[in-house]
């Protein structure tokens, strides 16, 4: 809404109002009127949280109308952020233990063809099949992310046709993988590879 002097009106959102739309809801339920259906909140790189948002979290799941949490990260033990306190996955033991863990495996070389044949047709990326091999080799030699990076600089090398074996070698030339890159700083830094 607009007032008269053409600024919108904005209402705070107190803990009494919350607590008020909690009884209407809880009334709702109650007489069989509505039905709670959570939704699901996706939190990617979790261990980038710190402290105090885990704490919010904690006390949001508690609520009658928590939503499903999925949790994401690559990390195994590693300091909540802000803090010197190692723990697994960057996050707190007692959220820890209110979470089911799903253990992940890497894909194998097979499973990266397929998701590279995937992402080049949503990315309408005319790609050979000997071109998909060859990322799928680097994939399993470096990361999947690496290697769905690497499509469109090849895309670009191959000026609008179809990318080939040799456009993917000239890519993965230009360009270095995480493992790759943290190889060479360290032999050009102390004379030692990893």
């Amino acid at each position: 809404m607009m007032n008269q002097l053409g600024k919108d009106r904005k209402t705070e959102i107190t803990d009494r109002l919350r607590s008020e739309i909690d009884k209407v809801v809880a009334s709702y339920l109650d007489r069989g009127v509505a039905e709670l259906v959570p939704g699901v909140l996706f939190i990617d790189e979790v261990h980038m949280l710190d402290l105090e948002c885990f704490a919010y979290l904690n006390r949001a799941l508690e609520g009658n109308l928590a939503p499903i949490v999925v949790f994401a990260t690559n990390r195994g033990i590693t300091n909540i952020r802000g803090t010197d306190i190692p723990s697994p996955h960057g996050i707190p033991v007692d959220m820890l233990d209110r979470l089911l863990i799903i253990r992940t495996n890497p894909y194998n070389q097979e499973e990266i063809a397929e998701i590279v044949k995937i992402r080049a047709e949503t990315e309408g990326v005319n790609i050979d099949d000997d071109a998909v091999e060859l990322l799928a080799e680097i994939g399993a030699r470096s990361s999947l992310r690496y290697t769905c990076q690497l499509l469109a600089p090849a895309s670009v090398l191959a000026e609008g046709g179809e990318v080939d074996r040799e456009r993917v070698e000239e890519a993965d030339c230009l360009f270095l993988d995480a493992k790759s890159s943290a190889r060479r700083l360290l032999q050009n830094n102390t004379g030692f590879l990893i």
